[in-house]
């Protein structure tokens, strides 16, 4: 039975969180605040960069190791409502569930701290920065080797696209990668009277840009699911100016590490040939996002037996994937592992992820922090 002081603790937690949220990279207050609840704890800190900040502990065989994740970061985001723990900090808000994910997962170190003798793998607590930007916090803390010893990495995520009462997964690809690209069309300008005179980049980026969706329609695999989309594009000063260059801002999702490298070579030769057909030239940029999210088979199975087990077979869903993407990618392309959705859809949890009035629905705190002890007390 689940220690009620323990939910307690983390919704005051989750709110105090709430009301003091800081922007990806700049989480040093909340990682002082995480800090001093570990060592509370006697929580081992594990030399990492702050604003990211490690916890172990040893456990009572210590021939296995498990970490799990909590990302800390918020959006810059204006809340909207009236909640009365809304954010203080003005443009910046929790939109996302982070502040849940992290309480849940300094319950999970209570109780750890509480149950150490009763523990037989190594635990590492991994409170992540960044997960919102590029560069990824994830990647980040792997390059300083948080993984090294690590056997099998597991995280969370209060999630609502998924109904209360639901948790849930998928063996493989769960969610998508992203990329960025940039191209920039150059032409020749001039009054718009006289558009014989010129090499219009506007008129040829609406060529380029419907050529783009060819890529996913008919160069890719129809089962490796696929999006480009555009999402902006910045040419011309005035009405009556056929300007000298245009921009093309989109993103690429994926859930097939393959397809990234096809995309990306078939928008640049796309562009490339539609701008030499009419006498312009380009430039093509990519912005590496997150790999796709690809849950290991085994742990997958592992997770669902704990879900099944604890909370009953009509708790499990199998997860769709989406496009949407997570940093938890990184940490899965190097360690088995699995990420969950914690469903809360419902009435207190209406608005998406990313919305000014998005919140997360605390009912569900006890089963995420159950989830995570029995993880802890089943992995062999």
């Amino acid at each position: 039975m689940l220690n009620k002081n323990l939910v307690v603790q983390a919704v005051q937690d989750r709110r105090f969180l709430h009301e003091h949220p800081e922007l990806s990279g700049e989480e040093y207050e909340t990682c002082a605040f995480i800090r001093k609840r570990l060592e509370a704890l006697n929580i081992e800190i594990l030399d990492f960069q702050p604003p990211s900040i490690v916890g172990f502990v040893k456990g009572t065989k210590g021939n296995k190791t498990i970490a799990l994740r909590a990302d800390i970061d918020a959006l810059p985001i204006t809340e909207e409502g009236d909640k009365p723990y809304i954010s203080k900090n003005p443009g910046v808000a929790h939109m996302c569930g982070h502040d849940g994910h992290t309480a849940i997962l300094l319950a999970v170190s209570e109780w750890i701290s509480q149950h150490a003798a009763e523990i037989e793998p190594n635990i590492l607590l991994i409170f992540q920065s960044a997960e919102e930007i590029s560069p990824s916090g994830a990647d980040q803390l792997i390059k300083q080797g948080v993984l090294e010893d690590v056997d099998a990495i597991f995280g969370i995520h209060l999630w609502h696209g998924m109904d209360k009462g639901k948790i849930g997964l998928r063996p493989g690809s769960m969610m998508a990668s992203v990329d960025d690209f940039e191209i920039t069309i150059q032409g020749y300008g001039g009054h718009g009277s006289m558009p014989h005179e010129t090499v219009d980049p506007i008129y040829v980026s609406s060529y380029v840009i419907q050529s783009l969706q060819s890529i996913v329609s008919r160069m890719l695999n129809p089962m490796e699911a696929s999006v480009i989309s555009v999402g902006k594009i910045e040419s011309g000063t005035t009405y009556n100016i056929i300007p000298d260059s245009a921009k093309i801002i989109g993103t690429i999702r994926t859930l097939s590490p393959g397809a990234v490298s096809i995309i990306q070579h078939q928008i640049v030769q796309l562009t490339d040939g539609i701008c030499s057909g009419f006498g312009a030239k380009s430039t093509v940029e990519f912005i590496v996002g997150t790999p796709p999210l690809v849950n290991d088979p085994r742990e997958t199975e592992f997770v669902e037996s704990i879900i099944r087990t604890t909370f009953g077979d009509e708790v499990f869903e199998l997860a769709d994937p989406i496009m949407g993407s997570e940093d938890f990618s990184y940490y899965l392309q190097e360690k088995p592992g699995a990420f969950i959705y914690v469903g809360m859809r419902g009435e207190k949890s209406k608005y998406p992820h990313h919305h000014p009035k998005f919140d997360i629905d605390e009912d569900v705190f006890p089963e995420a922090i159950q989830l995570f002890i029995e993880l802890i007390k089943h992995y062999k």
